[in-house]
């Protein structure tokens, strides 16, 4: 059973959002996580899920979609590394030279 690791950084992602969220309902934030985590399991077990992203990053990392947030994530071994949590209408180019 392949598992999934979280990045400081990509744990930092995941605070920002549930703060966010939770300004206008804490249930919201939480169903939003709770979310995020499921496909945090579902990209364990079925790594390569996603697309890579030649216009942002040479580097070995694929990109899936939720909501408006993409999970960056890479694989670390058997497992997978959570890179960031980050909504697509940021910086990503900047952002992914310093996480990558």
């Amino acid at each position: 059973m392949s598992k999934y690791q979280i990045s400081s950084s990509a744990n930092a992602d995941l605070f920002e959002i549930w703060s966010f969220i939770s300004k206008d309902s804490d249930a919201a934030a939480d169903r939003v996580e709770f979310e995020f985590y499921e496909t945090f399991r579902a990209l364990a077990q079925m790594p390569g899920m996603g697309h890579s992203r030649l216009d942002l990053t040479r580097k070995a990392a694929l990109f899936f979609p939720i909501y408006s947030y993409l999970i960056v994530y890479r694989s670390a071994g058997p497992d997978i590394e959570i890179v960031a949590v980050v909504s697509a209408y940021r910086n990503l180019r900047r952002l992914l030279k310093e996480r990558l």
